[in-house]
């Protein structure tokens, strides 16, 4: 790679600055005021409170403690790699154990939608009408991702909430306070190191997005791709996919953006190059499983079980996708998801989208557990009618 870079600088300094491009302009703008914003509720004691309340609706689902809820609120809201940072910060705080963090990091860390309905729909396949089944795909596999790895490693032990007599929302306000009281800084520090954390994070993330930028451009540069193409081709044709596919599979094996740029352009026809689109994204990258991976240093969880899972949701993706495709009755409905987003929004308005659609999740998530508690509820009166 040294010697590459040495014999094609120009292209090597071209694809450094397309990389700070798209971390500078994006990537941190749109995620700093989410990564501040989750370490001061982690401070006040917030995740805490959704751990408690949230408890009936994570667990039965997902096997995973309530307060996961907030990671995949975030997670599904603000793309990667929030999830697994603050998966990783549940972790540190003993919030939850090993096999919890894994399963949890493995279907909370997907792609946010802006950039599935603006960046992909609209600016690379230049057409709305496609964000909604790239949308719902993504997503749907991610959940059923999530409902598969209940069962990793199924017998393991779970983290239990302290017995109490008291009811639920007494015991997330305990939660909260308890919580605010052990972390015990002022509102003041809380906020500058929420902001100093957020921007040293991204600015690994940065490194990161300009180090695979340059990885795939000296692979395209010194021909490396066009070998694997041809070992690639060899498994779509079986699957009844052009062959004219195969540089966006091996571009989108290490980075997102790349990979599904060149798969809207493919020769081939639009419902195959959906497929490996929406596959590219659920799969995210090696540029992605690198940042991963720093993101959960300092703490035991394995980054094996993840990367497995994003093998299984591309899979997943790529299937609903077909699926959805096909279905003369559903593909009208997801077709028009997301026809309103337009390519480029100003950073704010991006973060205000966001925002709300994490509001929305986290809304949907509080709406099935009150069910759940008053379907307990009813069983309850109507067994003691009963008796």
């Amino acid at each position: 790679m040294v010697i590459a870079m040495v014999l094609y600088p120009e292209e090597a300094f071209a694809a450094s600055l397309k990389g700070l491009d798209i971390w500078w302009n994006v990537v941190f703008p749109a995620l700093l005021p989410f990564f501040i914003g989750a370490q001061i509720l982690m401070a006040l004691g917030v995740v805490h409170f959704m751990g408690v309340m949230l408890e009936p609706f994570m667990r039965p689902l997902f096997n995973v403690p309530g307060t996961g809820s907030f990671v995949m609120a975030m997670g599904l809201a603000s793309g990667y790699p929030i999830g697994s940072i603050l998966t990783a910060r549940l972790r540190k705080q003993d919030m939850i154990n090993k096999t919890e963090a894994e399963r949890l990091m493995s279907f909370t860390n997907t792609a946010d939608p802006l950039f599935m309905a603006g960046a992909v729909a609209v600016g690379m396949f230049k057409n709305a009408a496609v964000a909604g089944i790239i949308m719902s795909a993504h997503y749907i596999s991610a959940l059923l991702t999530g409902l598969i790895l209940r069962f990793y490693k199924k017998d393991a032990p779970i983290t239990k909430s302290p017995p109490s007599t008291e009811g639920t929302f007494s015991r997330a306000v305990k939660a909260l306070n308890s919580a605010r009281a052990a972390d015990n800084r002022p509102l003041g520090q809380i906020l500058g190191d929420a902001v100093r954390d957020s921007v040293n994070t991204l600015l690994l993330i940065g490194g990161f997005i300009i180090l695979f930028s340059v990885i795939i451009q000296m692979l395209n540069t010194t021909g490396f791709i066009s070998y694997l193409s041809i070992a690639i081709g060899y498994i779509l044709i079986p699957l009844g996919l052009s062959t004219t596919l195969t540089p966006s599979i091996i571009s989108g094996l290490f980075e997102i953006s790349l990979g599904t740029q060149m798969a809207s352009e493919a020769m081939a026809p639009l419902d195959q190059r959906l497929i490996i689109a929406s596959a590219i994204i659920a799969w995210s990258g090696l540029s992605v499983h690198a940042q991963v991976a720093a993101m959960i240093q300092g703490t035991d969880i394995s980054i094996g079980p993840y990367i497995r899972s994003r093998l299984l949701h591309a899979i997943l993706a790529g299937a609903i996708t077909a699926y959805l495709l096909t279905n003369e009755t559903l593909h009208p409905v997801f077709a028009t998801i997301g026809e309103p987003i337009v390519a480029e929004l100003p950073w704010l308005n991006r973060f205000a989208l966001m925002a709300t659609i994490f509001l929305a999740i986290l809304a949907l998530i509080f709406l099935i557990t009150l069910i759940v508690y008053l379907r307990s509820g009813l069983r309850l009166i109507f067994t003691w009618f009963k008796n």
